[in-house]
């Protein structure tokens, strides 16, 4: 079974993210950081194959984190966790509701979706909730 490397940006505890084991058995590494300045700093460093960005850190910081991730070619998925009000992020490539029961199985569609593509379209925004 392939690894997946999660990047996690200022997440509060996700449904199946604190049963790590949950995560681990479906193929996936999560690597939680609190701030944007560490979410660089990793993200430079590693060879991540999805970025997750949660409510602790402020839209303007996401969508920061988000273009910077862009300008350097990546074109790693971005993922938002939806703010309670239930807006949309246009600039990351899905809006998930915290409260997803299917959380594991819409990254997962996100992430086949994404390697099928060719690389110019994957720029293409879609929004899962």
């Amino acid at each position: 079974m392939a690894l997946t490397v999660i990047l996690a940006v200022g997440l509060d505890p996700l449904p199946g993210l604190a049963q790590s084991t949950a995560w681990k058995s479906a193929g996936y590494i999560v690597i939680s950081v609190a701030s944007i300045k560490n979410a660089i700093d990793h993200f430079r460093a590693g060879d991540f194959d999805l970025v997750l960005l949660g409510n602790s850190i402020s839209l303007e910081s996401k969508e920061r984190l988000t273009f910077l991730i862009r300008s350097s070619g990546s074109h790693t998925p971005v993922i938002c966790i939806a703010n309670p009000s239930g807006d949309r992020n246009d600039f990351a490539d899905a809006t998930l509701n915290n409260d997803s029961c299917e959380f594991l199985k819409i990254i997962e569609e996100l992430l086949a979706k994404t390697t099928s593509m060719p690389a110019e379209l994957t720029m293409v925004s879609s929004k899962l909730i």
